[in-house]
C-alpha cells in the first residue's frame, strides 16, 4: 500500500486509533497509539515523536528524541482492540538526521536484504520458522533477595492425573507424548483454531496447526515461507496473536524455550533457501539433492553457529533447551531427514521449489530481525568462501558413543558462551555495514549486565535442595 492507500485502508475499516508498533533490541513490540485523525498521508514521512530513552537497547537519555515512521504496506486492523484500531508497523529514524537508525532491528534486516541483492548472489532468501510455544491455565513467579520461585499449571499436565479435579476426567498428556493425539488429550484443538483465524485475518498464511510433544499444552501453528523482512513481521504478528487469543480464552501462552523441566522444550527451527530470478538455488545434483550452493551456505551456517547462537538463542533459558544428551539438536552437523542433526535438509517433496536448509537450533524467544540477518549473513559468508560442511552426518546422533561424539562440535553450554563466541566471531555480520560495531557491542553488554549476571549471581530454588544441609 501507498501512503494514500493506506489512509483510505483505515477509513474504509473505521479505524477511530492508529497503532504504531515498533521493535526493541532484544525483540519484544512495543507500541503507542494516536486518534485516527492524526493519520494524514505526510505522516508516512513526517512520522510520529518516541522517547528513544526509555526503550531497552536504544538512546542514552541525552539524545532521546527519535521519530516512528509508519511502513504503510504493513496495514492491518487489529483483531483485539475494543475500539477499530488500524496497525502500523513502523521504522525508527533520526529526527535531526533523518537518517534511519543504527539499532533499530527492522532495519538492520532491512540492509540484510539489501546486501543479498548487492552481492549478487540471490535476490531474496526465504525464511520459514516454526515457532512453538506452551499455553498453561496459569502461571506465578517471583523472587526478591531471599525468595524465588516459579509454578505452572496446565489442565493437560501430567502432574494432574492425580489431583482432585470434581471430576478428573483423566486424559492427561504424557511427558514427550504430545505429538500428535487427538482430542480428548488434545485440549486445545479449538484453541489453535481460534489463533489460525485470528493470523488470517492480519493476512498471514497458516500451513498447519498441532500439539507438541511436551505435556501441559505444548503447540506448534506453522505459517508460509516469506522473504527475509517480511517473515520477521509476521513472526511478531504471529507473538502477539497467540498470546492475545490465549489470553482472551482465560489462558496464557509464552515462548520462553525451557519454561518445564524433564520435558521437550519449545525451538524455532528455521527453513531457509535462496532464490534469484524467480528460480531455486539450493536443487541441485549433490547429496540429499543439494546444490553446491547450498552446501556452501550450510557449511557458513555452522562455521558460525555458535555466534549465530547468540542472536538466535538469546537468553540464560535458551541454554536450558540446548543441552547435550536431550532432545535439542546441539550437534553442529547436517543431515538430510536427520531431526538430530542441528542442519536438517527436509525431503518431503522432490520438487526444487521446496529444496531448502533447516537450522533447528534457534528458539522463538529472539529477535527474529537480528537472528534471521545474521543466519542468512553467514550462509553467504559460507557460499562467498566456498566454505564446505564436510560429510554429512546420517547416523542417530543422540545414539553416538561418547567417542565419536568427540569429533562432533556442539553449540555453546551458555548465553555467556555464546556471548563471547559472538566477540570472537562477528566479522561476516559487519558485510555490508547490515550490523555495527556499536549495535553488536550493545547487545553483548545489554545481555551480560540484564541476564548473564543476573541469573548468575541469584541461587535458585534447588540449590536449596541440594546444599542447604552441606
Amino acid at each position: 500500500m501507498t501512503p494514500s492507500d493506506a489512509v483510505k485502508f483505515a477509513e474504509k475499516n473505521g479505524a477511530l486509533m492508529v497503532d504504531l508498533k515498533f521493535v526493541d533490541l532484544p525483540g519484544i513490540w512495543q507500541h503507542t497509539t494516536v486518534p485516527i485523525q492524526q493519520l494524514k498521508e505526510e505522516s508516512f514521512q513526517d512520522g510520529f515523536g518516541l522517547d528513544g530513552s526509555s526503550i531497552r537497547g536504544f538512546q542514552a537519555i541525552n539524545a532521546s528524541d527519535m521519530l516512528l515512521i509508519p511502513d504503510p504496506a504493513s496495514g492491518r486492523m487489529d483483531p483485539f482492540t475494543k475500539i477499530p484500531t488500524v496497525s502500523f508497523i513502523c521504522n525508527v529514524i533520526d529526527p535531526i538526521s533523518r537518517q534511519p537508525y543504527s539499532r533499530d532491528p527492522r532495519y538492520i534486516a532491512q540492509k540484510a536484504e539489501r546486501y543479498l541483492k548487492q552481492s549478487g548472489l540471490a535476490d531474496v532468501c526465504y525464511f520459514g520458522p516454526e515457532a512453538e510455544f506452551f499455553v498453561f491455565d496459569d502461571v506465578r513467579f517471583d523472587q526478591s533477595p531471599n525468595h524465588s520461585f516459579f509454578q505452572l499449571d496446565s489442565i493437560e499436565g501430567r502432574w494432574n492425573s492425580g489431583r482432585e479435579e470434581l471430576p478428573n476426567l483423566g486424559y492427561k498428556v504424557n511427558y514427550k507424548g504430545g505429538y500428535f493425539p487427538c482430542a480428548p488429550v488434545d485440549t486445545l484443538v479449538d484453541l489453535r483454531a481460534e489463533m489460525v483465524l485470528a493470523l488470517q485475518s492480519v493476512g498471514i498464511y497458516v500451513e498447519t496447526q498441532h500439539h507438541e510433544v511436551a505435556t501441559a499444552g505444548q503447540c506448534e501453528i506453522d505459517m508460509r515461507f516469506s522473504p527475509l523482512v517480511s517473515m520477521a513481521d509476521q513472526l511478531l504478528w504471529f507473538k502477539y496473536v497467540v498470546k492475545n487469543v490465549a489470553r482472551r480464552n482465560g489462558k496464557t501462552a509464552t515462548f520462553m524455550p525451557k519454561p518445564i523441566f524433564g520435558d521437550n522444550g519449545s525451538g524455532m527451527h528455521c527453513h531457509q533457501s535462496l532464490w534469484k530470478n524467480e528460480k531455486p538455488l539450493f536443487a541441485g545434483d549433490k547429496y540429499a539433492g543439494l546444490s553446491e550452493t547450498a552446501l556452501f551456505y550450510i557449511g557458513g551456517i555452522l562455521k558460525h553457529a555458535k555466534a549465530i547462537c547468540a542472536l538466535a538463542n538469546p537468553g540464560t533459558n535458551s541454554y536450558r533447551r540446548l543441552t547435550p544428551g536431550f532432545e535439542a539438536p546441539v550437534n553442529l552437523a547436517y543431515s538430510a531427514r536427520n531431526r538430530s542433526a542441528a542442519v536438517r535438509i527436509p525431503m518431503y517433496s522432490p520438487s526444487p521449489k521446496a529444496k531448502r536448509i533447516e537450522f533447528r537450533t534457534p528458539d522463538p524467544s529472539c529477535n527474529p530481525y537480528l537472528a534471521f540477518a545474521a543466519m542468512m549473513l553467514a550462509g553467504l559468508d559460507g557460499i562467498e568462501k566456498r566454505i564446505h560442511p564436510g560429510e554429512p552426518l546420517d547416523k542417530d546422533i543422540y545414539a553416538l558413543s561418547a567417542e565419536e561424539l568427540k569429533e562432533v562440535p556442539s553449540v555453546p553450554g551458555s548465553l555467556g558462551e555464546a556471548l563471547t563466541a559472538l566477540r570472537a566471531d562477528h566479522d561476516f555480520l559487519l558485510k555490508g555495514e547490515v550490523f555495527t560495531p556499536d549495535v553488536l557491542d550493545t547487545w553483548i553488554e545489554f545481555k551480560q549486565e540484564n541476564e548473564v549476571d543476573p541469573v548468575r549471581l541469584r541461587p535458585t530454588p534447588y540449590e536449596f535442595a541440594l546444599y542447604y544441609d552441606c
